[in-house]
Order: structure tokens, then sequence, then C-alpha cells
């Protein structure tokens, strides 16, 4: 042991309480305490540890720094002082770290459970399942009476996919546990969640027999019936599966998920079953005649004359109560040109009616005027998916000039508007329909957005600040509430200015909301152990893995990459000094004074607008000190950067492991490699594009780009001999 460790008995007792003040968070008094050691003994490695630990909560992080790296040169061997500084990685999410210094710790004392604790902790937000088991193993080990560690153990199992070890340790930790007392949520979850080992794992016989023995003790009833239906239909039983899931559509008739699961356990999903799907949902709608979701498959399983009856019925109901929803409910059916072309038919037939005989058919009984009105609005929104923009606007014209107060037909026209290309005729539009309800936060939405793409960013700043909070400003309340559209659009609106600095500010803002919500699982680790919300933990750290597959990443990625790729093409000086070459000494003494100036001028305003956005900063971040200060609210730091195709790579690798099906991910992939002269890489961007979509007009081009790359340069044998393979197969028919 080193001797500069050891502590008398007095110091040795307050250093116990040192311990104790920071597992209560009592931060200030733990403060003390380390001076009052630290004045006698000033090199004692832990006690200085612990107050860099105590200062780095006190929000003085970089003094705190100080303190724990003086303590670990004062004692290399502790392991409070290793735990310590891993503590303050962890809470700077430099999580790699944070990790050698916990095996540092476990090094020199491999049986402490706090260290053990939150280091399985870490291996969990880093996804280090197989090192997971081990230390959980060892939790379980060391403390075999805590519930959590158990739990723990077995989810650390599941991770792995050793589901006969997950399942074995809770039925360990099962037969510890009292069964005898009133039914608990925690007793439940824990239940279902052994349920759900067995039904990933494939035993559908085990586990059906498993769900009937735990059915006194479940509280989610809908859960359990849930599960038991799956069984039964897995396990081919298919009358049982019947009247499982007839029972859960009686609950819940609007279930999508019911009546299909109802389908597929009667064989009736595939394409050649559809007139019996077609007779058993037209029964399940004269039992639910309110549901939407039965309605819709009625439809969907329907053809001919029986479509046609059918969505009469639910077309001129809608129109009659005025549902603005119905193209968007119609639209699915669009892929099928027989069931289009008779909604189209049936919705023009009643517009023709209803305005010379204000019915839907001669016939039939007189409507109210908003029939004829949501009847336009449908026709509208119809002739724009077909993008036949002059005969949408004028039917929306029409719709306006029935009814000018209506707010979603001057979002339909803005739309058609955009469509065709005519952004600031779209912004102007939707501001109408804004002004026509200043409480709605949709349209404000809608007409914020229209704003920045018609290239007005203030002034789409001045309109979402009306649903934004007064005590900060609109830009950084929008960043703290993670808005995502709006980071996005301001960015692309940016970058249509060529304001660069600014547009990737936007775009790594929202890589950073990405960073933030994997972050924030951390403190999940604990609670849902402790809380045994199993099933959605599990559920969570799986969504967690696949975050940057979301659509509004790839639209901010796609948007980065382009503006690092316009940086990276930017020209020379070269350029510049061929045009040098056929001036005289005077026209070039000219010219470069001339650039001089103008260069001096923008520094100037930009320096100036930077100075007056530091000062907001400045003042916000005195109301709030809390709150750090934006030191580059231009973004100049992302345009200086010297290395764009490597900072244009970190948004792409991302999409290359979760949306590898996006023809996006690999066509921005294709224009860093190619740029980088990395020609396999750039190759297996073309094979990915082509394995996609190898009709669409990127490929062919970038495929022309390639060979004509690749012939200007010398190829290594090897690389050269696939280079030919893989471009013999991408050019056959």
């Amino acid at each position: 042991m080193n001797v500069k460790r050891e502590l008398p008995a007095k110091e040795s007792a307050v250093f116990k309480n040192i311990l104790k003040n920071y597992e209560h968070k009592q931060y200030k008094k733990g403060l003390k305490l380390a001076d009052s050691i630290l004045k006698r003994f000033p090199e004692h490695g832990e006690t200085l540890a612990m107050k860099g630990l105590f200062l780095n909560n006190l929000d003085k992080k970089e003094e705190g720094y100080d303190y724990v790296k003086k303590g670990l040169r004062y004692d290399l061997t502790s392991h409070i002082c290793w735990h310590v500084y891993g503590l303050l990685h962890r809470a700077d999410k430099n999580y790699e770290e944070a990790a050698k210094c916990y095996t540092h710790a476990l090094k020199y004392n491999k049986n402490d459970i706090n260290i053990l604790r939150d280091f399985a902790l870490l291996q969990t937000q880093m996804r280090h399942y197989d090192a997971l088991v081990e230390t959980r193993s060892d939790l379980v080990q060391q403390k075999p009476n805590n519930p959590p560690f158990w739990i723990g153990l077995a989810v650390a199992f599941q991770l792995v996919g050793e589901y006969d070890s997950a399942l074995a340790t809770l039925k360990k930790h099962e037969e510890n546990l009292r069964w005898n007392g009133p039914i608990t949520y925690e007793m439940s979850e824990l239940l279902m969640y052994h349920n759900t080992l067995l039904q990933e794992k494939g035993e559908n016989e085990e586990g059906l027999a498993h769900l009937q023995e735990i059915e006194p003790h479940i509280t989610d009833k809908t859960g359990w019936k849930e599960l038991r239906a799956s069984y039964l239909s897995k396990l081919g039983r298919e009358e049982e599966a019947e009247a499982a899931y007839r029972l859960l559509i009686s609950e819940n008739p609007y279930n999508t998920h019911y009546i299909e699961c109802l389908l597929k356990a009667k064989q009736l999903d595939t394409v050649d079953k559809s007139s019996e799907a077609s007779v058993l949902v037209d029964e399940l709608k004269s039992q639910y005649p309110r549901s939407k979701a039965i309605e819709t498959l009625a439809l969907h399983y329907s053809s001919g004359d029986s479509f046609r009856t059918k969505v009469e019925v639910v077309l001129q109901t809608s129109l009659r109560k005025g549902v603005p929803s119905l193209f968007n409910s119609m639209k699915k059916f669009y892929g099928e040109a027989e069931k289009q072309s008779v909604i189209e038919s049936l919705v023009q037939g009643y517009c023709d009616s209803l305005a010379t005989h204000t019915s839907f058919t001669k016939e039939s009984t007189h409507e109210p005027p908003t029939a004829y009105l949501w009847t336009l609005y449908y026709l509208a929104q119809h002739y724009d998916y077909h993008r036949q923009t002059d005969r949408a606007l004028e039917i929306i014209d029409k719709a306006i000039a029935h009814t000018p107060t209506v707010v979603e037909l001057y979002m339909t026209k803005g739309r058609i508007l955009k469509h065709a290309g005519k952004k600031e005729q779209a912004m102007q539009v939707m501001n109408q329909g804004r002004q026509l309800d200043l409480q709605d936060r949709f349209i404000n939405s809608k007409c914020a957005k229209y704003m920045m793409r018609a290239g007005h960013i203030e002034e789409a700043e001045k309109t979402i600040s009306l649903f934004t909070r007064r005590d900060v400003s609109t830009l950084q309340d929008l960043i703290d509430m993670q808005c995502q559209w709006f980071s996005t659009e301001e960015g692309l609106a940016y970058a249509d200015k060529k304001e660069y600095g600014k547009a990737l500010k936007r775009f790594h803002t929202v890589d950073k909301f990405y960073s933030d919500i994997f972050d924030d699982q951390f403190d999940f680790h604990t609670y849902c152990l402790r809380k045994t919300t199993l099933r959605a933990y599990v559920d969570m750290l799986h969504c967690e893995d696949h975050l940057r597959a979301h659509p509004y990443y790839l639209k901010a990625a796609k948007g980065a990459v382009q503006i690092y790729l316009a940086l990276a093409d930017l020209p020379n000086d070269t350029a510049n000094d061929k045009n040098a070459a056929d001036m005289t000494e005077a026209e070039k003494k000219k010219a470069r004074n001339k650039a001089r100036k103008a260069e001096l001028k923008a520094q100037q305003d930009k320096e100036a607008k930077k100075a007056a956005l530091v000062k907001e900063e400045t003042l916000k971040q005195r109301q709030d000190p809390k709150k750090p200060v934006d030191q580059d609210p231009l973004g100049e730091k992302y345009v200086a950067t010297t290395t764009p195709l490597e900072d244009a790579l970190l948004f792409v690798k991302p999409l290359q492991q979760l949306a590898p099906r996006r023809l996006e991910t690999h066509t921005l992939g294709f224009e860093i490699y190619l740029r980088q002269r990395q020609w396999l890489l750039a190759l297996r961007c073309l094979v990915k594009t082509a394995q996609i979509n190898k009709a669409h007009s990127s490929f062919k081009v970038n495929l022309d780009r390639f060979q004509t790359a690749v012939a200007c340069v010398s190829l290594e044998a090897t690389v050269k001999q696939v280079v030919d393979h893989q471009m013999t197969l991408l050019t056959q028919a």
C-alpha cells in the first residue's frame, strides 16, 4: 500500500464522511472537509481527487481536472483516484477515456461494487455487451441479494443472444421472490420479460405454457392477450388464434395490427386469398361500423364493383362531414390504377353534380354547401398529386372563392405553388392562411418553413417566435426543444444564400441533437433495472442503435455533405495566378489593392456582426450563468476547416451503417471517395447504388465520372483487376 495514502484515525473518519457527502450530493460540505484534510496532508492523492470531483460538480471543471490529475500523480495505484477520473470523463461524455480509467481502477481493486456498477453502465452505453456480461456476473457474485444485479445480468445475456443463460438467470432470481403478496407492477413486468425471452428464443410451446402459468400475476392484461394470440398463431392453432384476436379486436377495433394478425392466423394474407379476406373484413365492418382501420382494410381487399360501392359510401360520408384528411386516406389506393380511376371519376362526378344540383347525384338529397367546398379541396389535392399544377390551382381558387375563411385551403394552395417551384408566391399564400388563425401553431410552423425556403430567414424567425419562450432568443429556445425541422430548414436556407458557416452550424446542431438523445439514455441503464421496465428498456436500446437512420438526420447530413463538397471544390490560387500573368504591373497593383480593401471591409463587417452576436450571447449568459456563451455564432470554424472531405465523411458513416437502403447514402459517399481518390470505396458506392436502383439518373452519371477518373490514373494490379471486374458487371444491361 502507498504510505502516503494512510491517514490517521481522525482524518480517515473525515475521509469516509467525504465519500458519504458525494453520495448525498452535498458537494460544498464535502469540499470543506477535503480542504481540512489537505491542510495537514497536501499530498494525499485520494482527497485531492475527491476535491476535484466536488469542484467539477460545482461547475469548476478545469480546476476539478487539475486536482484529480494531481491526486493521480501522488497516488497512481489508488482505485479511488482512477474511479474519480473516470467519473469526470463520463460526465463529459468521453466514454472511451472513462472506460480506460475504470479498467485501471479495477486493476487495483477488482471487487469494488461501485466501480463495477459504474463500469457496467458505461459498457451498456458503449454497447460492449460481451464485456458487460463479465462485469454483470462479477456484480452478482459480489452482491447476490441485489435484485437489479440479477436482472442486469439477464438483460446482458439477452443482448449477446445467450437466451438459455438469460432464462437460467431469471429463474434463479424468481426463486428468491415472494409470490404470496399482492400483484405488483414490478413482478408483472419481470414475468412478462421472462416470457418475451422465450418468444425471442423461438420456444413457442414453452412460452404459451409459461404465459398460462403467470396469468394470475400479470397486470398488463392487454399485453398478455397479445402474446397469447401470437403464440397460438405461430403454433398453427387456427381456431384458438382466431378467437384470441377477435377478443382483442372487440376491445380495440381501431388497431389495424390486430386485424392483420387475424387474417394471417386464418392464412388469408396472401394475394390469392383477397376475396376470402374481403368477406372476413366486411363481417368485422358490420360488427364495428365506426372503425376506420376496418374501413380502410375493407377497401384494400375489395375490387371491381365491390370497391366502387364501398368507396362511394366512404367518400360521400367524409365529404358531407368535411374531413380534411380524406385525400391522405384515399391516396394509399392510388398505387392501383383501377382504384385510382374509380375514385377520380366518382369525385369529379360529385363535383359536377354538386355545382349543378347541390347533391352527389341527381337522384340523391340535397347536401350542405360545405360538401361542394370539400369536394373541390379533394380534387385540388388530387391534381396536385399528379403535378397537374394549373388544374389544381384553378380548382383551389374556386374553393377559396366559395369560402375564403378556411385555413386548409390556403395551405393546400401554398403546397401546390411550392410543387410548381414558385417559392415566393407559396410563402405569401401560406402567410395569408396563417393570418386567418394566429393561434394555430401548425400553420405558423408551416409558414415559417415556407419563408425560409423563399430566403426570408429573419422573417421566419420572427414568425416562429410567436410560439417560443420570451425569456430566451427564438433560435436558442428551438435548439433547447431539439426542433429538428427548423434547424434543418434554416441550414438549407443559409446554404442557398452561400452562407456556409451558418448553414453548417445548423446542420451540426441537428447532429448534436442525435448525440444528446443517445447520451440521455445513460440514466435509464440504472432506472429501468430498478423499476423493472425491462421490455421497454430493451426496445429503447434497439431504438437508440438506429437513431441516425431517421429522415431528418439524412436531410441534415445531405445538406452538410454538399457544403463540405463545395468547400473542397473551391478553386485555389493558381487560377488567379494565370489571370495575373496577363496583367501589367500597374494593373496587378491596382487589383491587389482593390482585393485587399474588399477583404478588409468584409472582415470588418463580419467582425462587427460577430461581436454583436457574442455581446448578445454574453447578456443572455448573465441572465443564466449555466448557459455557455457561443463564441462562434457565424460558424466560422466549420468553414475554416482544412479537412472538408473528412468532416463530410463523419455525417455519411452513420448512414452507411444505419440507412444502407437509402440511395442518397451511397451517392453522397461516392462524391467524397471520388475526391479522395479512394477508388475501391467509390466503386462500392456505385455497386450499392445499382443494387438499390440501377435506373436512377445519378447512377449513369456517376458511372461515367468514375470511368473517366480511373482512366487518368495508374492503378495497382489487384485494384485494377477488381475495378475491371465490377465495371463489367455494372455496365451490363
